[in-house]
């Protein structure tokens, strides 16, 4: 799964879901090492018992009910500060596209900005911005959200803003071509002109040859330029009906409340689509190394990445994904992890080297490697750091040392995560819209504590024993620079 794509920014690469389910938004996270209360839960003389007891149910007064329409609800109470967090999350991304209209996703995301007949182009945000709050929105391969941070009284108009927009989109030529240029605009920006984007594009393409999440949620240049008022107003027809949406509102709010609120809002938007189950194309198991290398003078720090593919939360089943999680915590997940030893504070020939784990996607997920030498070593040297650490793995496993102090520190930033509004509205919702359900969430750190040693060696044997895909971020070599800057003989 790539990186999202929104109106103001891509949000961070690989790192940003490193620990699957509930760590790859907690991470991203700024965090304040304090558990959140269930609602009327009576102070406790032993903090970390709480702590404990909190971790085994993530987020427990969560409320969940959907609406008549088939719109799902998300309620999670926090009476911290008079403040909300009002996230609509839909069931479709660019994975979701029709063949031809890579990208329709993320545009339709910017048109949905351009107003309705009641909320002419402009006035949600502006409304927004006089209220002191916070919006945006971003498009990733399985779902597109938008969101408000606002006073909890505002609650009632945000609710009103986005439903009107969700049924009553008004889109004409004069607002779809600048747009669709501003598009255009964001990928010279963030994808041609950085070498890095241009590498993990092409890298995405060769690891999923048969998959929609081979191409890049901004879309391929070409079929930009041929999206039009059509193409958007047809896929907003197919994908933004309630049944295909969820609302994920955390703050000071009771769910009763926002039950009636949703009910007179959101309620009221009418089912008029069904846009059917997410089957995309398979994968197929493809056999040899696959591996491109990008040269480009704009590269401050070499690296090299490895790629492979794994089940994702969704998608895998018997604890895999939980011991994928471990993995790449052991592996590379900070500071005490295998890698960081052995290449920056043992061997000091990388600046960098780490492991990850992609598992929030509605299909496979990704398992990487990643690493960066200092000057005086090179890209070889950082292949062999990540082939060793990986092969200690594949023929000695990991202890139950080791194992223990991951789980630990996964679950507690799963704790501290629900200190944070956004978070939370943003695990559930996430989870929501790649087949993953409530309880899913809930009960995540019960089974990161069953995962033992033999599992995380058995997932890395039967997902990692393979020939990765290998992408090489590379300067010129001097040779290379002189003979493209020599003149040319004359005859």
């Amino acid at each position: 799964m790539q990186p999202a794509s929104s109106r103001t920014r891509f949000l961070p690469g690989p790192r940003r879901t490193r620990y699957g389910l509930l760590a790859a938004l907690v991470c991203s996270t700024l965090l304040v090492p304090a558990p959140l209360m269930a609602a009327g839960a009576a102070p406790t003389a032993n903090p970390a018992a709480a702590a404990e007891v909190e971790a085994d149910v993530f987020a427990p007064n969560l409320s969940h009910f959907t609406l008549t329409n088939g719109m799902e609800v998300v309620v999670i109470p926090d009476h911290r500060a008079p403040v909300v967090t009002h996230m609509v999350w839909y069931k479709v991304g660019s994975a979701d596209e029709p063949e031809g209209q890579s990208g329709v996703a993320h545009f339709l995301e910017h048109l949905m900005f351009k107003g309705t007949t009641a909320h002419p182009d402009g006035e949600f945000s502006k409304t927004v911005a006089e209220l002191g709050g916070e919006e945006n929105a971003f498009t990733t391969t399985d779902y597109t959200a938008y969101f408000q941070r606002v006073a909890k009284e505002h609650l009632p108009l945000m609710m009103a803003f986005e439903a009107d927009r969700m049924e009553n989109l008004i889109l004409t030529d004069e607002v779809v071509k600048p747009e669709r240029d501003v598009v255009l605009e964001e990928r010279r920006m963030r994808v041609d002109s950085e070498p890095s984007s241009r590498l993990r594009e092409a890298l995405t393409s060769i690891l999923f040859v048969n998959h929609p999440y081979g191409s890049p949620v901004i879309g391929w240049q070409s079929e930009i330029e041929a999206l039009n008022e059509d193409s958007a107003i047809a896929f907003y027809d197919r994908f933004y009906t309630p049944n295909n949406a969820v609302l994920v509102i955390a703050g000071d709010v009771e769910a009763d409340e926002v039950k009636a609120l949703a009910e007179e809002t959101y309620g009221k938007v009418a089912r008029r689509a069904e846009p059917g189950a997410r089957v995309r194309p398979a994968e197929p198991p493809l056999a040899g190394e696959r591996r491109i290398s990008m040269a480009d003078p704009r590269v401050t720090q070499e690296t090299v990445s490895y790629s492979y593919l794994v089940p994702s939360d969704a998608t895998g089943t018997d604890g895999e994904p939980e011991a994928l999680e471990l993995l790449a915590y052991i592996l590379g997940g900070g500071p005490t992890s295998r890698l960081h030893k052995a290449g920056v504070l043992e061997q000091r020939i990388a600046t960098a080297a780490g492991a990850y784990y992609q598992s929030g996607s509605l299909d496979m997920g990704q398992f990487g490697f990643y690493a960066a030498p200092t000057p005086g070593h090179d890209l070889d040297e950082m292949e062999k750091l990540i082939r060793a650490e990986l092969a200690r793995v594949l023929k000695d496993g990991v202890s139950e040392e080791e194992v223990a102090k991951a789980t630990k520190s996964m679950i507690a930033e799963a704790v501290f995560a629900q200190d944070s509004q956004q978070a939370l509205a943003r695990i559930f919702g996430s989870a929501l819209t790649t087949g993953k359900t409530v309880e899913d969430v809930q009960t995540w750190p019960q089974r990161m504590k069953k995962v033992t040693p033999e599992q995380v060696q058995a997932v890395a044997r039967k997902y990692l024993s393979g020939d990765p895909v290998v992408g090489l971020l590379t300067r010129p070599k001097p040779e290379d620079t002189a003979a493209a800057t020599a003149p040319e003989k004359q005859g």
